[in-house]
């Protein structure tokens, strides 16, 4: 008699959590994906990224340097990086120096060559 209980309930309770497993696996999932956003770049490098040249220019006005590193990367670095051609000519024209390394070791042409930003790379031989 014991088994037939024990069985029993066995039974039960694998065919409800079967139902709930099925129940829950249609559920719709909210997932949200946060990507880490560093606020420790400058204002600077920031617009040079976005290529916000109005901003860029902007604060080379306000006295910002155009060879101060963020993170470990000039304005222009990130000009290269991210193929940003008239940031790239902003920040020329106010001597952005292109012999700077960046943390990682790397130039500015370096930078344009290694993101294939032809745009910024022919700014870069135009310049030279």
């Amino acid at each position: 008699m014991k088994k037939i209980i024990v069985l029993t309930m066995s039974l039960g309770v694998l065919g409800f959590s079967s139902s709930y497993a099925k129940v829950h696996a249609d559920a719709p999932r909210n997932h949200t994906i946060v990507t880490p956003v560093n606020d420790n770049i400058s204002s600077l490098c920031k617009a040079a990224m976005q290529g916000d040249v109005d901003k860029v220019r902007s604060l080379i006005a306000t006295g910002e340097s155009v060879n101060e590193k963020s993170l470990g990367m000039t304005p222009a670095m990130y000009a290269a990086r991210y193929n940003k051609a008239e940031v790239m000519k902003v920040l020329l024209l106010n001597q952005a120096n292109l012999n700077i390394k960046s943390d990682q070791g790397y130039t500015v042409k370096e930078y344009a060559e290694m993101s294939k930003a032809t745009d910024v790379l022919e700014v870069l031989n135009s310049n030279s």
